[in-house]
């Protein structure tokens, strides 16, 4: 099989043959294996793949982080909304259950946090056991507070500053 360029001259033909008796051929003209190129190309897209769906499987054993993120994402949300339509939103906090739950701009909502063991409030101090609410005004959050999560000997902190607005997520057990 010899392939012919047209603008080149006959005498001066160049032959396409090698190219193309770069891989293995069946005796029926099928393809026999793989070049190192597809090869390498199909294990990249698989690694890929891999690295994208495996942290999802193994990061859901991490409840502490989620839920600390959970609550972020919470305050982050009441202290914005209460400043932004000027209104005072409660959030309530139930020690016993694990519960949080807020009246906010879509309505009532509740939310169970399985490893919360605590709020520090400036005014109260640490509480562990029954209920609190703290609310967020026209003007944000009025003081200092910091949730604490536990859970499998794994410890983390979510605070609020009233000053800033800004919500903090940090390990250990801080005040």
């Amino acid at each position: 099989m010899e392939l012919l360029l047209c603008s080149i001259p006959m005498k001066q033909s160049v032959s396409l043959l090698p190219f193309f008796k770069t891989r293995a051929y069946t005796r029926d003209g099928g393809r026999a294996g793989f070049t190192l190129l597809e090869l390498a190309v199909v294990i990249f897209i698989i690694s890929l793949m891999a690295s994208l769906i495996f942290p999802a499987f193994y990061g859901s054993d991490d409840k502490i982080k989620s839920d600390a993120r959970k609550a972020a994402s919470l305050l982050r949300y009441l202290n914005d909304n209460s400043i932004s339509a000027k209104e005072t939103y409660p959030l309530k906090f139930d020690m016993g259950e694990g519960e949080l739950s807020w009246k906010g701009p879509d309505g009532e909502k509740s939310e169970k946090l399985r490893s919360l063991a605590g709020v520090y409030l400036q005014s109260k101090g640490e509480l562990k056991k029954g209920e609190v609410t703290v609310f967020f005004g026209p003007l944000g959050i009025r003081e200092y507070m910091a949730m604490h999560l536990f859970e499998d000997e794994k410890e983390m902190t979510v605070s609020i500053n009233p000053v800033s607005g800004r919500v903090k997520v940090a390990e250990g057990w801080q005040q």
